[in-house]
């Protein structure tokens, strides 16, 4: 090897440069340092940012994220309060207000993460969870409760139990294309995915045919439960929601590496000693815990996890999810503080806060394949 060769740079399976790495090979004879030895492995360590100004800059872009999204959620606590600050009226709606935030907080962290997770798991990034069918599940669950049991009957279901119910449902028929793909003979992601596509198409279908049965006012009252709103949240929901999500978001976080093996596909996964199909099915599991607990608690929101997914693999700079999970999430609650306070406070308009986040999410998705070129 030449002295040319052996003093070039070398670079980690990541493709960052390491730096301090010793002339390729000692000289024989030469006196080793046990010094330079014991600090070696140290300076050829590969982390999750190619050079320490990369990091700075994921620590400053995502304190500003989370910054701003503090500063949204204090303005819906505060902003344009009717009652005089510091009087008993006014923490009375402070504190009807802090119901919608947190809310917020627990729709954010579930749709990132869950997100985030469930496109690294099948190793696509334009597919969200909601191709499993969660929110075709449902709708027609409250659907089925007003074409069975009419108005009153879909007003009594916002109890606690009824809530217990719908999360039931959903991580149920979760578990069980889940569990077909563990001891099914076709052991196949893309087969479990496309099952999940056809019950989807058949539970809108029959959820279709059923609203065309329906009165006109107990549609128009139904279309009110079908979008995803905060205001679908019930703070009797949250003893159950809020361990759900945490729970699951925490077990998500201690999976941050394992992801990160999972995301160099299934045979270098193999490789490395991984058993591919059970992490799948162990992250696939929280990811139906996350998403149903999001839809069963506020409705659909097809694309917000879709749109803060994209907009964290922008601005992370690293595919390391100990740092991609904690931008998403703070994303998404920029993006449901910030859109909530600026359309009820700027525009009158907080009735439309979910159509605009999905039209914005459905836009960036269309853009993305389009760059991309194909799906």
């Amino acid at each position: 090897m030449s002295p040319e060769a052996s003093a070039a740079p070398t670079t980690s399976v990541t493709g960052a440069p390491v730096t301090g790495h010793p002339a390729g090979g000692a000289t024989p004879g030469a006196t080793t340092d046990p010094g330079a030895a014991t600090s070696s492995p140290a300076a050829r360590r590969s982390g999750a940012f190619a050079t320490p100004a990369a990091r700075r800059r994921w620590w400053l872009t995502y304190l500003g994220v989370t910054g701003l999204a503090v500063c949204f959620a204090v303005g819906i606590l505060v902003w344009k309060n009717p009652m005089e600050p510091g009087s008993r009226g006014f923490w009375l709606i402070a504190q009807r207000r802090l119901d919608a935030v947190v809310a917020m907080i627990v729709v954010a962290v579930c749709q990132a993460m869950a997100t985030v997770a469930f496109q690294t798991a099948t190793g696509n990034r334009i597919i969200t969870p909601s191709i499993m069918g969660f929110e075709s599940l449902y709708r027609a669950i409250q659907t089925a409760t007003i074409f069975f049991f009419g108005a009153t009957g879909l007003t009594a279901t916002r109890t606690v139990p009824a809530f217990a119910l719908r999360l039931a449902l959903m991580v149920g028929l979760s578990l069980l294309l889940y569990s077909w793909l563990l001891t099914g003979g076709a052991r196949n992601l893309y087969s479990m995915l496309l099952i999940g596509i056809v019950i989807g198409s058949a539970l809108g279908s029959l959820t279709t045919f059923m609203q065309r049965l329906l009165t006109p006012s107990e549609f128009d009252l139904l279309s009110a439960r079908l979008f995803g709103s905060i205001a679908n949240a019930d703070p009797d929901y949250y003893p159950i929601a809020i361990p759900l999500a945490l729970a699951a978001s925490a077990a998500l976080l201690l999976y941050s590496r394992l992801l990160n093996v999972l995301a160099l596909g299934r045979d270098t996964a193999t490789g490395l000693g991984l058993n591919h199909t059970r992490a799948t099915i162990g992250v696939l599991v929280l990811v139906s815990v996350l998403m149903a607990t999001s839809t069963a608690l506020v409705g659909p929101m097809t694309f917000l996890g879709f749109l803060v997914a994209t907009l964290s693999y922008q601005l992370s700079g690293t595919y390391d999810h100990r740092y991609l999970f904690p931008m998403a999430a703070s994303l998404g609650l920029l993006v449901l503080t910030g859109a909530y306070f600026i359309m009820r406070h700027v525009f009158y308009a907080q009735g439309v806060v979910s159509i605009i986040i999905e039209l914005v999410g459905g836009s960036v998705f269309v853009i993305v394949v389009l760059r991309r070129g194909r799906l």
